[in-house]
């Protein structure tokens, strides 16, 4: 249904073909680890090959290579498998379009810039960094944007040569042509700029032998059949440039589609110097991959409407592309906890991944706890089950009940008769009542069955209240003054762990 249909004519009859598949690409530079802004602009290009039946490429462009981080690169795809976008192709998984890192394909580069310099669309600057920084300073000075003046353009052909038989250093620069560059962009529809009037002619590729953006970027969109290319805002301005190197190489350019900027919520841009954005950090703190691709989406637009707890395979067949909007997306993580509680919740409620979320659980408790564990109980599934369905809703991770509120679902708390008796006199009363309400059997069906039995047991005490029965009982489970419903601890403990820890408490 997501096909767009081409009509065709064959045989005199007229039949409508499904176009082919889109190839889209998330092209990130390794020189920073993945943060929130390039996930949204990964899971984009994700929801707009897959909705289609397309092929999702990861390709690093690292041609800046005094800039690499190390271990940038393998996080990007790590963290890309761990949000569930994997890449169809790309380094890591090979593909028929490879390498799928820049400066492996640098032989492609050179060969592009030398078609370009052969029909007259590119040159060779011999400028030394010393004369273009006093242009800059100069234009600086003037109040000026500086801009490089071609004075290389117009050197005489046995004077390239000489200079190039001496060894002197030189780039080749792409001879920009004159007037405004029109296309219609998929987000910010028609668009014009003539990037000739603003700047002077780009370097295409370095004294090094390594491409700029610009030439690298429409060299592998080409040689790897980009359909497609979804990319941050901020580049829409060089695609002027972009389009008239396709034209120089007579090359078909892929449609363009701009995604506005992912903001903090003050506005301000998010920056790979703020490390509380990097994926990776989040991973540590125990958010779920599908809360982060929620909340990216929700901040930003693509959809006809937004709902909190949306899984992928719904973003994948909600997304649409002409609901992207031109104005820049706010995210605000102050909600995050509340996306957090609702997809844990759904985890849980799903047998299958429910039983992957005892498992982690499971190892998280041993590796906090460990030898504190009072009761190997405590580590079965169906008492990692109980407390799952008790706490969801409540909680935004499972890291959340490793904290020291939850501490007494793994540990016996340590408490003393006289500890009880400063809250009531009548502790004894309360725990043979409770541990005879467990005898009966029938008490421990839900929280609300279990409440209206605990408020009968207070109404039988003679000096001591409802509030205060909950404040000895709590104390007794859990060592706390706060934390869940004391119904819930006695469900989540079960029936026999309850007796045992009031049965203790009353003789320590």
């Amino acid at each position: 249904m997501f096909s767009v249909l081409r009509k065709a004519c064959w045989r005199g009859v007229c039949t409508r073909q499904p176009a082919p598949a889109p190839r889209v690409r998330f092209a990130p530079s390794p020189t920073g680890f993945l943060h929130l802004g390039g996930l949204r602009t990964a899971l984009y290009n994700y929801l707009f090959a897959k909705q289609r039946g397309g092929t999702f490429i990861l390709r690093l462009e690292d041609t800046d290579q005094s800039r690499l981080i190390p271990g940038a690169a393998d996080d990007i795809e790590d963290m890309l498998e761990w949000a569930g976008i994997p890449p169809d192709e790309s380094r890591r998984r090979g593909g028929g379009y490879g390498p799928y890192v820049q400066s492996e394909r640098l032989q492609l580069y050179s060969q592009a810039a030398s078609v370009l310099l052969q029909t007259g669309h590119a040159y060779y600057c011999f400028c030394s960094n010393q004369r273009l920084d006093l242009l800059k300073r100069e234009a600086q000075r003037s109040g000026q944007v500086p801009r490089y003046d071609n004075r290389c353009r117009e050197l005489p052909p046995e004077q390239v040569q000489q200079k190039l038989a001496q060894g002197v250093p030189c780039v080749i620069r792409f001879k920009l042509v004159s007037g405004p560059e029109m296309f219609q962009d998929l987000v910010f529809s028609w668009t014009r700029h003539d990037p000739a009037a603003v700047e002077g002619d780009p370097v295409i590729l370095k004294a090094d032998g390594f491409p700029t953006y610009h030439l690298a970027s429409v060299v592998d969109d080409h040689a790897m059949r980009i359909s497609h290319v979804l990319r941050g805002s901020e580049w829409l301005i060089s695609t002027a440039k972009h389009l008239q190197l396709f034209r120089a190489l007579r090359w078909t350019p892929p449609a363009y589609a701009h995604l506005p900027l992912l903001l903090n919520r003050d506005g301000t841009k998010l920056s790979k110097r703020q490390g509380d954005i990097f994926v990776q950090r989040f991973r540590e703190q125990g958010v779920l991959p599908e809360t982060l691709l929620d909340i990216v989406t929700h901040a930003g637009s693509g959809f006809s409407d937004n709902w909190i707890g949306r899984r992928l395979d719904e973003l994948v067949c909600k997304f649409n592309i002409s609901k992207i909007t031109t104005h820049s997306a706010l995210l605000d993580l102050d909600k995050l906890d509340e996306f957090s509680r609702v997809h844990l919740q759904h985890r849980i409620e799903d047998e299958e991944r429910c039983a992957v979320l005892r498992d982690e659980l499971r190892q998280q408790v041993l590796h906090t706890h460990g030898s504190r564990i009072s009761d190997s109980t405590v580590l079965e599934p169906h008492y990692m089950q109980r407390v799952l369905q008790l706490r969801k809703g409540h909680v935004c991770s499972l890291r959340e009940l490793l904290n020291d509120t939850h501490t007494y679902l793994w540990i016996r708390p340590q408490v003393t008769r006289q500890q009880l008796q400063e809250v009531s006199a009548e502790v004894d009363d309360i725990a043979a009542a409770v541990i005879q309400l467990v005898a009966s059997g029938d008490s421990f069906e839900s929280t609300e069955h279990l409440n209206t039995e605990l408020k009968l047991i207070a109404c039988r005490l003679k000096h001591t209240k409802y509030s205060g029965a909950m404040r000895v009982l709590r104390l007794a489970l859990s060592a706390q003054q706060q934390g869940p419903s004391v119904a819930e601890m006695m469900l989540s403990l079960g029936e026999q762990e309850v007796c045992v820890r009031l049965q203790k408490a009353l003789e320590h």
